[in-house]
């Protein structure tokens, strides 16, 4: 059992560090929509960096870029694959907008210090 002072230390700076990875995740998920690679490096960095957020309020996010990646993912696939019959434009607006709330509202909450709510 380590009871060295320097333990929180090192406890904070570890939550320092994957507030930042979160803050680069999500600005990445941001940058996709404009230039879609963005997201694969987002989320090759959530599933890298899981297990190092596990048992902090950071792994709520991680849990949040997740899902947000592999939803937004069918749900695109969907809408390209119903665009020919027009109700895929409607999926993809909606999706779009969707993808646009959790970024914003998954990078509010991680300026305030809150996990997500899941």
């Amino acid at each position: 059992m380590n009871t060295s002072p320097d333990n929180g230390v090192a406890d904070d700076a570890k939550l320092a560090s994957l507030k930042s990875l979160t803050t680069v995740t999500y600005a990445l998920y941001a940058l996709s929509l404009v230039v879609g690679v963005t997201a694969i490096v987002a989320i090759v960095l959530n599933y890298i960096k899981k297990d190092d957020a596990r048992g902090t309020w950071l792994e709520s996010h991680f849990t949040w870029q997740i899902r947000t990646f592999w939803w937004s993912v069918v749900w695109f696939v969907l809408g390209s694959i119903t665009v020919f019959i027009l109700i895929g434009w409607v999926v993809l607006g909606v999706a779009y907008v969707w993808f646009i709330y959790r970024i914003a509202k998954g990078w509010l909450n991680l300026n305030d210090n809150k996990p997500m709510a899941l």
